[in-house]
């Protein structure tokens, strides 16, 4: 499946033996992702059964394309939401669906045919991160939409050597051992666009929806976004990912946030 680009093995393991806390071999799995020798893929999901009976309709376990489990990742939750329907996965209505994710139950649904879900809260944003600028740089900053990332709002996409800086930033001391993915934003006109260095990939993929969360939540917090209004990101594929954020109240503001895009079967195999 593919999602704006950001492409996914899938497993229908709803009825296989896998036992909660077993994982899948590394070495399975970056033969599976390998392009060129395997299927060819950024991550690898199963859907199984979720951790208790009644939470959701439906679980994943995803697994970065280096065998690495991640907690979230958007596009493949938004492949999900389409996948759940294709297999007649859903929840009291017939279009919706509720996806464990991780430790979260999500709420995704099909709006005239595009999947989308709720994301929830933006669990932290930091609209200055302690990292320096590079030339061309204008602004860098963090937030953890389920996974973290660094968001660099930048002069020019198209000059931006996302292998090189992607690599030293997802490293950066302040994201502490696990590092984070590196989105790269920019406006040219009234459209902005998005390039990720995503961990677990190593490399540059051609989208990332929790990163478009992320970039979202600091744009708006930057004030280079508008307020209130859905902001579209146009992804290296060339397809766009929406992002609608909700402020909440209280003592302590919340963001939350609703992501939409593509969710695509490209394929049906059997592996040899």
């Amino acid at each position: 499946m593919t999602g704006s680009g950001n492409d996914f093995v899938f497993f229908d393991g709803r009825a296989s033996t896998l036992e909660d806390g077993e994982t899948l071999p590394t070495a399975t799995i970056r033969a599976l992702c390998a392009r060129g020798t395997g299927v060819g893929a950024d991550g690898l999901v199963v859907l199984v059964p979720p951790s208790q009976p009644g939470r959701a309709d439906v679980r994943i376990r995803y697994y970065n394309a280096d065998g690495s489990v991640a907690t979230l990742c958007g596009n493949a939750t938004l492949c999900t939401v389409s996948l759940a329907a294709e297999l007649g996965v859903v929840g009291d209505g017939n279009d919706s669906v509720r996806i464990e994710v991780g430790d979260r139950v999500v709420n995704g649904r099909l709006a005239d045919g595009v999947p989308e879900f709720e994301l929830g809260d933006v669990e932290r944003i930091d609209p200055s991160a302690p990292v320096d600028l590079a030339t061309g740089e204008r602004r860098i900053g963090y937030a953890v939409a389920g996974v973290p990332h660094f968001v660099v709002l930048v002069d020019d996409i198209e000059t931006v050597d996302v292998a090189k800086r992607g690599r030293s930033l997802r490293h950066h001391p302040s994201a502490g051992p696990p590092g984070a993915n590196v989105n790269f934003v920019a406006r040219a006109g009234d459209r902005l666009s998005i390039r990720t260095y995503e961990r677990g990939v190593e490399g540059e993929t051609l989208a990332c929806g929790s990163g478009s969360v992320a970039s979202a939540a600091l744009l708006a917090a930057w004030g280079v976004s508008t307020s209130g209004v859905p902001t579209r990101l146009w992804t290296r594929s060339g397809a766009p990912l929406d992002i609608r954020l909700a402020r909440g109240g209280g003592a302590r503001p919340t963001v939350s946030a609703t992501l939409r895009g593509e969710g695509r079967l490209v394929f049906r195999g059997e592996l040899a």
